[in-house]
């Protein structure tokens, strides 16, 4: 569709899609402070922006993430839709390592983040409607990318969002798993939230890169989450080919 635009926002082990042709490379101030840095650039000859959420060389920590500086910059830098690539532990049987996941809830689980860029201090207050916190038409389109690429995409799911930089315990798993969620990170919330309030398309793309906690007899390792990532962002490199906003 003619004047849409793609921004995807890479997570740990997420690097720029094949074929994104690089411009130029800028941080954005805005309201909330300096944004990450934002590859302005073009991805099979359309506009097309990158952001790596932990900065560059992974630095910033989940919970010190600029969510709000973040998506509003995006949003001035007339991005449209977002792909969100979230690395993720599986807590559900078939959330499997090397496994991608749509996922379309969430729950969360962080503390003293910023939630939302219209609180009453910088913008007017506004209570934004959360209950399906991922948009149905990207979701659809990222759905009917894998189909083309003929790739397996778990449709749906509970992401729960976790304050980092630990990781979990095992008993916080098995209460998460009682609470309904299937795979769990640190950086899907307020990113979801902050983009539907700035009216942007924003679906999150979950690479699980390892079971959750206790649920595998071998401890989880930095090693084992990069080599998972890899082969994951391999599949999702043919999703985003064939991925039309």
């Amino acid at each position: 569709m003619t004047g849409n635009v793609l921004a995807i926002i890479g997570g740990t082990g997420a690097e720029p899609p094949e074929g994104f042709v690089q411009r130029d490379l800028n941080t954005i101030t805005t309201p909330f402070g300096e944004s990450g840095p934002i590859a302005f650039g073009a991805l099979n000859e359309r506009q097309c922006l990158f952001m790596q959420r932990h900065g560059d060389g992974h630095t910033v920590a989940p919970h010190r993430i600029n969510y709000r500086a973040n998506l509003w910059a995006l949003s001035q830098c007339a991005a449209t839709h977002v792909l969100a690539l979230n690395t993720v532990g599986g807590i559900h049987a078939e959330a499997t390592p090397g496994s991608l996941w749509l996922v379309d809830d969430l729950i969360d689980y962080t503390w003293g983040r910023e939630q939302s860029c219209y609180d009453g201090t910088v913008n007017e207050l506004r209570h934004q409607e959360c209950a399906r916190p991922y948009c149905d038409s990207m979701r659809r389109a990222v759905l009917s990318a894998a189909r083309d690429s003929g790739l397996a995409l778990h449709d749906g799911g509970v992401y729960g969002c976790t304050q980092g930089p630990r990781l979990e315990t095992a008993a916080e798993i098995r209460r998460m798993r009682n609470d309904g969620c299937d795979v769990v990170g640190m950086t899907g919330m307020p990113e979801g939230v902050l983009a539907a309030e700035l009216g942007l398309r924003y679906a999150s793309l979950c690479m699980v890169v390892n079971p959750a906690a206790g649920l595998s007899a071998e401890p989880i390792s930095l090693e084992q989450i990069m080599q998972e990532a890899a082969g994951c962002m391999i599949k999702v490199q043919q999703l985003v080919a064939r991925l039309n906003v």
